[in-house]
């Protein structure tokens, strides 16, 4: 066996370094994606939600990820028979996709508004569970230019 030449050592380097860095970038993404499905599926008890009565506003570029606006309501009639429990808002592209939920009574109103932070280009997704234990969902794609979770 003969020994690597200079060429041989630097492409076998470079071929090394692009494989980590490639291993290391799509990991946390990954990682976020699965966590954003499993907080769903803990938030629903395993029910699949069903697209329709949530609606979800946000904007469809945000120059700023670190404070993007967002309004969330339900088509609810908000009695004492039928009413929203509450709303869980994910972000699949943050570290941690968990960013707000809201709880609700028979006695209020089905929306609520305020500031997320996202850290890049992304879903944002709103589920809404009932009290009957049905549970709907919306879904917007957010286009951060700057983001707003250290990116």
């Amino acid at each position: 066996m003969s020994p690597l030449n200079r060429r041989q050592a630097l492409a076998l380097g470079t071929g090394a370094v692009l494989a980590t860095s490639l291993t290391l970038r799509a990991g946390p993404a990954r990682a976020a994606k699965n966590s954003t499905d499993e907080a769903i599926k803990a938030f629903t008890r395993g029910k699949e939600p069903i697209k329709g009565k949530v609606k979800l506003e946000l904007p469809e570029i945000a120059e700023n990820g670190n404070t993007v606006p967002m309004t969330v309501s339900v088509d609810a009639p908000m009695t004492k028979e039928s009413f929203v429990e509450e709303v869980m808002i994910v972000a699949e592209g943050n570290p941690n996709p968990g960013v707000i939920s809201f709880h609700f009574t028979p006695s209020s109103v089905a929306e609520a508004n305020t500031r997320i932070r996202l850290a890049e280009t992304q879903n944002v997704i709103a589920v809404a569970r009932m009290n009957d234990g049905s549970v709907f969902s919306d879904v917007k794609q957010v286009k951060v230019t700057i983001g707003g979770c250290g990116g």
